[in-house]
């Protein structure tokens, strides 16, 4: 609890100048996260996983009720992650990145195939870090490289998209870390129903198309 608070895993923990504590540990991990359990606006959505800049968390759904969230290291400031909406394309267990060949990406899921962006497992250190990629646990990046969807290709030619992705806000480089302001407000990093239809709405009308188009590409192929 005390590492998703701080947006870190336990290997980085120990080495953050400051961190910030709960005043009780009986609760699930969701209590102390920012995304909501149910998403009204994400009912007839079958999957999606939501990225948040501006608190460095992730909430993945099914039918508008959460299936996991966490932690989360994106884009630092010369390399930001793009808000926008995406759609998971190919995945690896394991691969190389492009910008470097030190870098061993687990779980790696991608969902720009052009601009290199994905999440997969890498070091949490506490602030956004990576080169525009979403950083995650190995469990958590474990759970929606199986979780998630990838695109239907035909050769070279993408047929249906896979899981909706949405990268939204921005982080406040330079300033303080969003979760220290939990300290004075329990909530002030927390979505609701409203904030978080705002982020869907722009979308939601594109996801469902997509969703459609890819229901009925499947539904052809086991009709066949």
């Amino acid at each position: 609890i005390v590492a998703a608070l701080n947006r870190t895993d336990q290997q980085h923990l120990n080495r953050l100048d400051s961190i910030i504590v709960p005043d009780r540990y009986d609760l699930t991990l969701d209590d102390y996260m920012p995304f909501p359990k149910n998403v009204e606006a994400l009912k007839d959505v079958k999957k999606i996983i939501i990225f948040s800049n501006a608190v460095q968390a992730f909430g993945a759904y099914e039918n508008g009720k959460l299936v996991l969230q966490g932690q989360s290291n994106m884009g630092k400031k010369s390399t930001p992650t793009p808000a926008n909406l995406y759609f998971c394309n190919w995945k690896a267990k394991r691969s190389v990145s492009t910008v470097n060949s030190k870098w061993i990406l687990n779980w790696n899921f991608n969902i720009s195939n052009f601009g290199g962006i994905g999440f997969h497992e890498y070091a949490l250190p506490g602030y956004p870090a990576s080169h525009s990629c979403m950083r995650l646990l190995a469990s958590d990046a474990k759970f929606l490289y199986d979780w998630a969807e990838q695109w239907v290709l035909d050769g070279n030619k993408e047929i249906a998209k896979g899981t909706p992705v949405i990268i939204t806000g921005e982080y406040p480089y330079g300033s303080a870390r969003p979760w220290y302001n939990l300290v004075n407000e329990a909530n002030s990093l927390n979505y609701n129903e409203a904030s978080m239809k705002d982020i869907i709405a722009p979308h939601l009308d594109k996801i469902l198309q997509k969703q459609q188009e890819r229901l009925d590409y499947l539904g052809k192929k086991e009709a066949a």
